[in-house]
């Protein structure tokens, strides 16, 4: 009777064994799991070197996360702080690395106040202190909405920035433009694209081709000399 009760308290004793030994087993090679899916590297392209670093540092909470779980909306609030960026490309590459393939906006104007800030395509303001390009000069107070429409409608007229020596912008919402060629065009608030097509058709013109100035602020009434 004593013999049958010891063997089954072994049993017990063995199978309570198995069973810690086959939980410490699953939790390790859970972790194991956990691990290897952990990103340990984050790849930034697109920009200059110094630059791809800069982000690369603001990315660095994201290592050893899991690659599974990791939210891009995280990574996304994180680039779009640099005004730099125009687009990018976010892409997981199983199991433990980021590629993040960044392109670049390109430069367009500079504000007339600090030729150091720079206007991207993207409207946004980018500091460059090394950059050399002839760009066009903007003046007045404006805004990121403000300007890409104005960039819209140049892009969809018989102009383009490399035409564009200096560009104004006024509190009424009008801009005016002076073309590499020392020409001052005042543009009216609404009809841009027909107003600067116009212009360009002036200026094209042989009866034109000595003025400097063409105002076209009132609707249907044409000043120019």
């Amino acid at each position: 009777m004593h013999q049958s009760i010891g063997k089954k308290n072994k049993i017990i004793i063995y199978l309570l064994f198995l069973f810690i030994l086959s939980t410490t087993s699953a939790k390790f090679i859970n972790d194991q799991k956990k691990l290897s899916s952990s990103i340990t590297k984050i790849n930034i392209t697109g920009l200059s070197e110094r630059k791809n670093l800069e982000i690369l540092n603001n990315l660095n909470n994201l290592l050893y996360k899991s690659i599974f779980i990791i939210n891009e909306e995280e990574i996304i609030k994180i680039l779009e702080k640099h005004n730099i960026i125009q687009d990018f490309n976010i892409k997981k590459i199983y199991p433990s690395t980021l590629n993040i393939k960044i392109k670049p906006t390109k430069l367009i104007a500079r504000v007339s106040n600090n030729s150091q800030y720079l206007v991207g395509a993207n409207g946004k303001l980018i500091e460059d202190k090394s950059n050399n390009e002839l760009l066009p000069y903007i003046f007045g107070e404006f805004n990121s909405q403000d300007f890409l429409s104005f960039k819209k409608n140049i892009e969809k007229s018989m102009w383009s920035f490399s035409n564009l020596k200096e560009l104004s912008f006024f509190p009424s919402g009008r801009w005016d433009i002076l073309t590499d060629k020392d020409i001052l065009i005042k543009l009216p608030q609404e009809h841009i694209v027909a107003s600067l097509n116009l212009s360009k058709e002036l200026i094209n013109n042989d009866n034109f081709k000595d003025f400097k100035f063409i105002d076209l602020r009132i609707k249907n009434h044409l000043v120019a000399k």
